[in-house]
């Protein structure tokens, strides 16, 4: 089956806000092995809507539309679809109950009719329950294709993704399996992963894919499976995961599809040890990523957000010599800036980063993107010295990457020293 995603909406096109909403929905339908055959942003007008879903179905077997479904006057959605089926608007007495239940809530004794119409429906059309917000849900199933109308706000439109249109979808091909498995790894570029498991790829059978979803400083890999016989496809399918697995070795970090935060935190907090930052040039980025993953208070103590070389040394302790003689952007101060966190936080392991993150800032000696990170683990402190050449934000993300990258390796060393 093939999948087309429309964005409706001024505000996509105009740069106001980015569209988030179809890439979340195309990694939704990609485990049901639906393929995207085309992703469009238009504008909330008639004649831009009908062209679009006329242009879909000539694609496409799944079209999903998000956006236009609010009460203002500028969404003409609901109406423009309505005359493109040929059918009518009715209203649905349980989303108007839900619609005038939410208005309760919060205080309101009188409800608009502009709100009142948000619970008017296609009158063909199976009606997507909204829980978690006001606008419905609409699906349609005409001559083979199947079309869902969600509401743009993200954690409305994910709501009703996964609870009601992934179940529809799921009911439309139920004699096909999909089996997923997941390699995480750490350390290797695209290319070269690539090139190191190119015989295995080549030997697999026409019904396994493999896809290379590459990410800074990882690459995350998924072997997805289609057919009739579940087991066959697992007994497959994790068959070759394993062989590549057993090639790349200490470059796979995990077996599920997690990201890098999620498998530290994970295998931290399963071995009762504590991390800690010190961060100068990633201001703060390395503890937020850590701290968005959920179960991260098992496992984090602290952060210190060092920009001043006096905040340096009041907090965790640098030495003004030491700054003097090498500067705030050397090995030496993020040895000490490490050391000094791990101590502070009474941590087990700690990362620290300082650099010249950019644009301005840089000298012949020190470069701008020349980033230095040290880890402090629980028997040695390590450090490493990187020139990035990408704008601001970049460098951030590349810095806290080759944070968490060498926190990783040093772990793995020190949990093998333990064991000899």
């Amino acid at each position: 089956m093939k999948a087309e995603i429309i964005t409706i909406g001024d505000e996509i096109l105009n740069g106001q806000i980015v569209d988030t909403n179809s890439a979340w929905i195309a990694q939704q339908l990609a485990p049901l092995h639906i393929s995207i055959a085309q992703i469009s942003s238009i504008s909330d007008s008639a004649e831009a809507i009908t062209l679009a879903l006329q242009q879909a179905e000539q694609r496409a077997d799944v079209i999903i539309v998000t956006g236009g479904l609010g009460p203002t006057k500028d969404d003409v959605t609901k109406s423009t679809i309505a005359n493109y089926f040929n059918t009518r608007l009715v209203r649905d007495p349980q989303v108007l109950a839900h619609v005038q239940q939410l208005f309760d809530r919060l205080g309101y004794t009188d409800m608009p009719e502009v709100n009142k119409q948000q619970a008017d429906v296609l009158a063909i059309a199976k009606v997507l329950f909204n829980d978690v917000g006001t606008a419905p849900g609409m699906a349609i199933e005409k001559e083979g294709k199947y079309y869902a109308f969600l509401p743009g706000v993200p954690f409305e439109m994910k709501h009703l993704i996964e609870h009601r249109v992934l179940p529809d979808l799921r009911r439309l091909q139920p004699e096909a399996y999909v089996y997923n498995a997941h390699l995480i790894t750490v350390g290797l570029g695209e290319s070269h992963l690539a090139r190191q498991i190119e015989d295995i790829e080549d030997a697999m059978p026409s019904f396994v894919k493999l896809a290379y979803l590459p990410k800074l400083g990882l690459v995350r890999l998924r072997f997805t499976a289609v057919g009739a016989d579940l087991e066959v496809l697992k007994k497959e399918t994790d068959n070759i995961a394993d062989a590549v697995a057993q090639r790349l070795g200490k470059h796979v970090v995990a077996r599920e599809d997690l990201s890098f935060e999620e498998i530290i935190v994970r295998t931290f907090a399963a071995k009762n040890l504590r991390l800690a930052t010190a961060e100068s040039c990633t201001g703060g980025n390395i503890s937020t990523q850590i701290t968005a993953v959920a179960g991260a208070s098992q496992m984090f103590q602290g952060a210190a957000v060092v920009y001043s070389n006096q905040a340096k040394v009041d907090v965790l302790g640098v030495s003004a010599s030491t700054l003097e003689a090498h500067g705030a952007v050397s090995e030496p101060t993020v040895v000490q800036m490490a050391d000094g966190a791990k101590a502070v936080f009474h941590s087990d392991y700690a990362i620290a980063t300082s650099g010249i993150a950019g644009p301005g800032g840089g000298t012949p000696e020190k470069p701008v993107g020349m980033v230095c990170v040290a880890v402090a683990g629980r028997y040695e402190t390590l450090s490493k010295t990187f020139y990035y050449k990408n704008d601001r934000a970049v460098n951030i993300q590349r810095a806290t990457m080759a944070g968490l990258s060498m926190l990783w390796n040093l772990f793995q060393k020190e949990e093998a020293v333990k064991m000899e």
